[in-house]
């Protein structure tokens, strides 16, 4: 996930502080891959997984057209679940979020604490707003290329496929940013991460792995498009002229109605979502809204790869052309339908 809360802002000086030093501890406890891979005290299983991450690292330089600078090439241990926690909120009855405006990364769509009881804390504050909100726990963020950003202990609970996708997507934020579109940037990352995982998969010679992993890719489409449905339902419920009342009670019951589809559709394709503490807790608009933030226009981006001929190198060209078109240009690549 993308991060740029370090940057100066409106947003005072306590959270300006916060940032700054969290990002401060990121980068002092950087500590280079070659030399923990090559030290004999560097524990046999983490060593392994840096290993395997350092190839990751020059497969994206190499093969996907990633930049090739000093970033995942260190390693930083936080001993903490978490690097950030991100604060995402919508109004009672709408499914845009609230965005936050930072001088770096422009208007993005959550706003990030080094400190889960400060992000808590703020969460709290837009409730009480009336906003429907959501804390989420980040592992990973990308500093767009103005710091080398380490490999994180947080990260090292993934499996093998979600640490080398995640280095491919932080990498493709840095390649890539259009200031004020989250929707946009976080999308084409996912689809660089996608691609660059399949390809990954072929040259590592793990071709029952990428059939797998096509295969769970194809069941969280599924999961996403069930999503999607229901946050339209509530887009056209949200623009109906209902007392408040009567508008929260359909509200809740829409809400409902998604997460026994979700519900559903896990059980018809016997998979888990990764999104049961939402579930379990009751879905809300902010869940709703992160949801479309990274899922909505990845098959656009597919579809516009297609276009080049799987041509990474032209794919970012007219990616880069893209993002400095209108906004409702880029919004209009999310029409795009899945390629096959």
């Amino acid at each position: 996930m993308l991060l740029s809360s370090f940057s100066l802002s409106g947003c005072g000086i306590g959270y300006l502080l916060q940032a700054g030093k969290g990002q401060w501890q990121v980068l002092h406890a950087r500590e280079p891959l070659d030399k923990l891979i090559a030290s004999d005290s560097t524990d046999a299983a983490l060593k392994a997984r840096l290993t395997m991450a350092r190839e990751a690292r020059d497969f994206a330089s190499r093969e996907l057209k990633l930049p090739d600078n000093g970033s995942y090439r260190s390693y930083s241990a936080l001993h903490r679940p978490y690097v950030v926690w991100n604060v995402v909120a919508a109004p009672e009855f709408s499914i845009e979020p609230k965005r936050w405006w930072f001088p770096i990364a422009g208007t993005v769509a959550y706003r990030g604490y080094f400190r889960e009881a400060s992000a808590r804390k703020f969460a709290d504050k837009l409730a009480a707003e009336g906003y429907d909100t959501l804390v989420a726990g980040v592992t990973a963020y990308s500093t767009l290329g103005r710091f080398d950003d380490p490999l994180l202990d947080t990260m090292m609970p993934y499996s093998d496929l979600q640490l080398v996708g995640t280095i491919f997507h932080e990498l493709a934020h840095q390649l890539i940013y259009v200031k004020d579109d989250t929707e946009f940037n976080e999308a084409f990352a996912m689809s660089v991460e996608r691609e660059g995982l399949a390809r990954w998969l072929k040259a590592t010679g793990h071709s029952e792995e990428l059939k797998d992993y096509r295969r769970r890719q194809d069941q969280q489409a599924q999961i996403i498009r069930r999503f999607a449905e229901g946050r339209s339902q509530l887009a056209a419920l949200y623009r109906e002229t209902l007392p408040p009342d009567e508008r929260r009670v359909r509200k809740q019951e829409s809400l409902a109605a998604i997460t026994s589809g979700v519900r559903a559709l896990e059980k018809q394709l016997e998979v888990r979502t990764g999104y049961d503490a939402w579930l379990d807790s009751g879905l809300n608009n902010a869940h709703l809204a992160s949801i479309a933030t990274y899922f909505d226009c990845v098959p656009g981006f597919e579809h516009l790869l297609a276009q080049q001929g799987d041509d990474l190198g032209a794919f970012y060209t007219a990616v880069r052309a893209l993002g400095r078109r209108p906004r409702a240009e880029r919004a209009a690549l999310c029409q795009r339908q899945p390629v096959n």
